[in-house]
């Protein structure tokens, strides 16, 4: 394939996931505006950020068969024409069409984010695979990043939320002129390359088994999946290991609720939240622009089992540091909670003259009023200079927890996810886990801010803390290794997984291939 191709291809890539980060991102500015536009409850605000994820998880289920049937770039450019859609709807002042236009956002966003981490995966030699199909995570952090910038800038104007959502558009359509110059041939190659591995797989198979034609009906059932043949349970239990810890690790909800997250630890003012979160977006990027450098030269089992394990040190040291300083910090979820920077300042309460479990109202009027329960004058809180500091060294965990999941499982699971899948059911098998990945993403963006009411950040981050941890341990004893090797390779060592004492299959490798492969192969075997 060319290089002037293959740029352009990992351009499309690149934008791709821009879009994606941007949509991820802008929610958090824009729900505070939002909120205070439509009048929002709980349960409203909680819908219109997983009314997104709900089109996500629509996509997860039919996007696996259109890329296998269409291929992935008439899949991208489906996504791009429904990404225009969805965001020329969010421009309408309407609650109802505010959730149409996410659904239909979220329903391009994954098929794009599928489509174009197989596209290129496929494309690329192994040296350069963990490279470029990073690409794609590097764009959504840099999306994120534009977002949080988008929201600290446009905070303040009237009805900025619009423009937050109507900038989606610049980059989506520089999008789609970058596919419609792809050539024509780019698919070809792709299935071509498909159709020989493919070949190559089944002439080892046949070598070890009488099975072939079975083994080939298979391929092409969902039900394959979860069969011991080809070692494919083992596979989709990593898969589903990689997409469910990802999610339930808490990450989304950094992304979808920066701003009440940093206006909880502290920060008083809704625009020194927003500020915090552009600081968060920064992060991201640089960490997952090393991880990009470093998945071909590290691995990647050490970035991912590296990252879970800071993860879970730094949101336990999160959840311990918020039982102290945030005991009294009045929780999120209200529509009655002005968000105005005159009125959102956060007020904590000491001693007596608070008591310590007022409803949640009571503790908004309390903001909004700015005063204290008792008496005419407002008393200094105790012990105000080590509140800043535990403040500040949970907005350093905060940061580091980013960097860890930018470094791990940010970039590390949708590379692997394009790796470890037989290229016949790759877009299937793809969209299968990506289903899973949805779910979970729905499950804990919905219930954030219940969960978060009753259990508070010390609680939820203690939540997250240990959940890393359980990640750490399973990658260290499931995920293999697949730096520096072709699709085929991987995908044979896979198989041969089960074969753990097949002595007569290993007689067929050592004819097949040199003594030092024959020899590297059944040791990954035993």
């Amino acid at each position: 394939m060319g290089c002037s191709t293959l740029l352009l291809a990992s351009a499309v890539s690149s934008l791709g996931g821009l879009v994606f980060g941007y949509e991820l991102g802008i929610i958090s500015g824009a729900l505070l505006q939002l909120k205070a536009e439509f009048g929002l409850s709980c349960i409203q605000q909680e819908a219109l950020v997983s009314s997104l994820l709900i089109g996500a998880l629509l996509a997860s289920l039919l996007g696996g068969g259109l890329i296998d049937r269409y291929g992935c770039r008439k899949s991208i450019l489906l996504s791009i024409v429904l990404m225009l859609t969805g965001s020329l709807i969010l421009l309408i002042s309407s609650y109802q069409t505010l959730l149409l236009g996410r659904f239909t956002v979220g329903f391009a966003m994954c098929q794009s984010s599928m489509s174009c981490c197989i596209f290129v995966s496929e494309m690329v030699t192994p040296e350069r695979r963990g490279f470029l199909v990073t690409l794609y995570e590097a764009g959504i952090t840099v999306g994120i990043l534009l977002a949080y910038i988008t929201n600290y800038v446009l905070f303040n104007l009237q009805s900025g939320w619009k423009w937050m959502f109507g900038l989606a558009l610049i980059p989506t359509l520089i999008q789609l002129v970058s596919v419609w110059f792809l050539p024509s041939n780019t698919e070809t190659r792709c299935i071509h390359s498909e159709t020989a591995l493919m070949a190559a797989i089944e002439t080892q198979d046949e070598a070890c088994s009488n099975g072939t034609q079975e083994g080939k009906k298979v391929q092409y059932n969902i039900m394959y999946l979860f069969q011991r043949k080809d070692n494919m349970r083992t596979r989709t239990i990593i898969g589903l290991g990689l997409v469910l810890f990802q999610q339930f690790t808490g990450q989304p909800n950094v992304l979808f609720y920066a701003s009440i997250i940093f206006h909880s630890a502290g920060f008083q003012s809704d625009n020194s939240a927003v500020l915090a979160s552009v600081g968060i977006g920064m992060v991201k990027v640089v960490a997952t622009l090393t991880s990009m450098v470093y998945s071909d030269k590290v691995g990647r089992r050490p970035l991912l089992i590296g990252g879970c394990c800071v993860m879970a040190f730094c949101l336990m040291s999160i959840a311990l540091l918020s039982g102290h300083s945030l005991n009294h910090v009045a929780r999120p979820c209200s529509s009655d909670d002005s968000l105005g920077n005159k009125t959102s300042h956060l007020h904590f309460t000491t001693g007596n003259d608070t008591p310590p479990y007022t409803t949640l109202h009571e503790n908004h009027k309390l903001q909004a009023a700015g005063v204290l329960m008792a008496g005419n004058k407002a008393e200094k809180p105790q012990e105000p200079v080590m509140e800043e500091v535990f403040n500040w060294i949970i907005l350093i965990c905060m940061m580091a927890v980013v960097t860890a999941y930018s470094v791990g499982f940010g970039p590390m699971t949708w590379l692997l996810l394009s790796e470890i899948f037989p290229a016949a059911v790759r877009g299937r098998a793809f969209s299968f886990t990506s289903c899973f990945n949805w779910i979970a993403h729905l499950l804990v963006a919905f219930t954030f801010l219940d969960v978060f009411n009753a259990m508070g950040l010390s609680g939820t981050f203690l939540l997250y803390g240990i959940t890393a941890m359980l990640a750490a341990v399973f990658f260290y004893f499931m995920l293999p290794e697949t730096k520096g090797k072709t699709l085929e390779e991987i995908d044979r060592e896979l198989r041969l997984k089960r074969f753990h004492n097949n002595v007569a299959c290993c007689d067929v490798i050592r004819r097949r291939n040199s003594p030092r492969e024959y020899q590297r192969v059944c040791q990954l075997s035993s």
